[in-house]
């Protein structure tokens, strides 16, 4: 198993959202270093969900992966904000997951809180300019940010 952080902005897809439907694609990824993350994982595997772009960014839950990558719909697309006219459908560019909702922390866990936690300080989401949708985490990683969420 394998952890991972994926950031969304919470007017586009929130936490409450993921946990009103269940399951849901996580599409619209276009990076390639990111979409690369997208395609290792595993069902199973664990995801922290961060809210990004937002007055208070941080971890508000988390999620698990449910389905394992397969080729991103909204890239053939042409009404999706994602599409992506240059993506041959017999050798799709992007990917996608499915994820299942798991747990909605209390309150989030902020960056600004993240970056007092000395277990975090190689972690990509605290230093400067990181602006990846999808990171693995480590297991050491997963675990401090577990011990100050855990009620």
């Amino acid at each position: 198993m394998a952890y991972w952080l994926m950031k969304s902005e919470p007017d586009v897809f929130s936490i409450d959202d993921l946990k009103r439907k269940k399951k849901e694609a996580w599409d619209g990824v276009r990076n390639f270093q990111a979409r690369n993350y997208l395609r290792s994982m595993a069902v199973g595997d664990q995801v922290l969900f961060y809210h990004s772009s937002c007055a208070v960014p941080g971890i508000v839950g988390t999620a698990k992966v449910s389905k394992p990558a397969f080729p991103d719909p909204t890239q053939f697309n042409p009404d999706s904000d994602y599409f992506d006219p240059t993506s041959p459908p017999d050798n799709p560019r992007w990917s996608a997951v499915e994820v299942a909702f798991v747990s909605k922390l209390k309150s989030a866990l902020t960056l600004d809180e993240l970056k007092t936690i000395d277990a975090l300080s190689n972690m990509p989401l605290v230093k400067r300019g990181n602006r990846l949708s999808v990171m693995p985490v480590s297991a050491a990683e997963w675990a401090a940010i577990a011990a100050r969420t855990a009620s």
